[in-house]
């Protein structure tokens, strides 16, 4: 049900735009009531994030289910890399038209911009989670267990960590936007994404 509203939602508001079609339009399209739809999505602006929310603890979970003696950061960048090499939509290096039609709906429009922030959020939220117990589990030279950190510092990697992917993001889908491929943008997002996670080592050493 969610991915089908949401799909109806999202070709109406490509057809003619975010702002001109109402919450009725899509409940119309979908063949469901307005109570109903928004039992599903609370806000109009859900109608069309609701293709990140699979994305929304990805990183938490890429930390916690990383290799044995693999860091957090090495996790993170190799799961990014990987998502430059499918052409993952998250990782803005993708050139389908119509996940491009998307994107330009998405940045396009100030409400799901501010919206797509909530959703950052909680990306934050979660992977500093994830990033105090991988910091709480890490043992010293000496073996002896670590106490349990206090939770800002890793909220604060958080923060860094999901603004830099997001930078990432956007900047390769401001060259696709404007007219490169994806392949022709490829070796530079990767470059781009090891110096990012080089600069992250460099302040982030305990997750490093």
């Amino acid at each position: 049900m969610y991915q089908a509203v949401s799909d109806a939602a999202i070709a109406l508001f490509l057809e003619k735009g975010f702002e001109k079609v109402s919450v009725a339009e899509v409940a119309a399209a979908a063949e469901i009531s307005k109570p109903t739809l928004f039992r599903y999505f609370p806000a109009k602006e859900d109608l069309v994030l609701h293709r990140f929310a699979d994305h929304v603890d990805e990183a938490a979970r890429v930390v916690a289910a990383r290799p044995a003696r693999r860091s957090p950061l090495d996790a993170l960048q190799r799961n990014f890399l990987d998502g430059l090499e499918r052409q993952d939509p998250v990782t803005g290096l993708c050139d389908n038209v119509h996940v491009l039609a998307f994107h330009r709906l998405l940045y396009g429009t100030p409400s799901l911009v501010a919206r797509l922030y909530a959703y950052q959020e909680r990306s934050e939220a979660a992977l500093g989670e994830a990033l105090s117990e991988a910091a709480a589990a890490a043992k010293p030279a000496s073996g002896r267990p670590t106490p349990e950190p206090d939770p800002l510092p890793a909220r604060l990697a958080a923060g860094q960590i999901i603004a830099v992917q997001r930078i990432l993001a956007l900047e390769n889908w401001r060259r696709i936007d404007a007219g490169e491929s994806a392949e022709t943008v490829w070796p530079d997002a990767v470059a781009a994404t090891n110096r990012a996670f080089s600069q992250l080592r460099s302040g982030l050493a305990r997750y490093a």
